[in-house]
């Protein structure tokens, strides 16, 4: 298991659009990937679960990935975020 905090600094925070990128990126790996708030955790992978912790900017999540690409996918999401989801 892999884990990485970070926290969400785009001005709509995860919501719509960047959720959306955020996705689609968790999705091109084969581990299992969890986004954790406030001991709540969902699905990565999963549109609704994730729009459904309601992060906004400032919001500080937890990556979580076990499998074996754990580590790739938790820093490329990371960066996902880092990157303000390109916009």
């Amino acid at each position: 298991m892999y884990t990485q905090e970070i926290t969400v600094n785009n001005e709509v925070g995860l919501h719509a659009r960047p959720a959306t990128y955020f996705i689609q990126k968790a999705n091109e790996f084969k581990s299992g990937i969890w986004v954790e708030k406030e001991e709540r955790r969902v699905n990565a992978k999963s549109l609704l679960g994730v729009l459904s912790l309601g992060i906004v900017q400032g919001t500080t999540i937890t990556l979580i990935a076990d499998g074996s690409d754990q580590e790739e996918a938790v820093k490329a999401l990371a960066e996902l975020i880092n990157n303000n989801f390109g916009e």
